[in-house]
C-alpha cells in the first residue's frame, strides 16, 4: 500500500468514527453562541479556537463536534446586531456538556475565546436534535 492510499484510508476511518459517534448518540444537543468579535482580535480568536479550545474539547467525554462559523450574509431577515461569528458545539447529551463546562479544562480554555469578544453579553441557544 503506498503512502497516499494509506493516508486516504486513515482519513476515511477517522471520518467514519466521528459519524458513528454522532449516530450513536440518540439525541445529541447543539449549542450556539452568537459572538461579536473585534476585527483586530479575529485572528487571535481563531488561533485560540484551533490550537487551544478545540484540542481540549475533542478529548472530553460526550464530545461530537465544535465549529466556529463566520457570518457571510443574512439571506432572509437580519442577523443579530454586531454578530459576526457563531460558535457551535455538539455533545451527546446536555448532562455531558454540563460536565465539560464545569471542568477545570473548560474554565481554562473558554476564556481564551471569550476574552477576545467585544462583549460577554452574547446569546446562547441550546437545541435538541430531532
Amino acid at each position: 500500500m503506498n503512502r497516499r492510499s494509506y493516508l486516504t484510508a486513515m482519513l476515511a476511518a477517522v471520518a467514519g468514527l466521528k459519524e458513528s459517534a454522532a449516530q450513536t448518540a440518540k439525541n445529541p444537543i447543539v449549542l450556539h453562541c452568537d459572538l461579536s468579535v473585534d476585527s483586530a482580535k479575529e485572528q487571535e480568536m481563531l488561533r485560540n479556537f484551533r490550537t487551544v479550545f478545540k484540542p481540549a474539547a475533542i478529548k472530553f467525554p460526550g464530545y461530537i463536534d465544535v465549529k466556529m462559523l463566520k457570518l457571510r450574509q443574512a439571506i432572509q431577515g437580519s442577523a443579530p446586531a454586531g454578530v459576526n461569528y457563531r460558535f457551535q458545539l455538539t455533545y451527546e447529551s446536555e448532562e455531558l456538556r454540563q460536565k465539560w463546562i464545569a471542568s477545570d479544562v473548560h474554565k481554562k480554555v473558554w476564556p481564551t475565546i471569550e476574552n477576545l469578544l467585544r462583549s460577554k453579553d452574547y446569546a446562547v441557544l441550546l437545541f435538541d436534535t430531532m
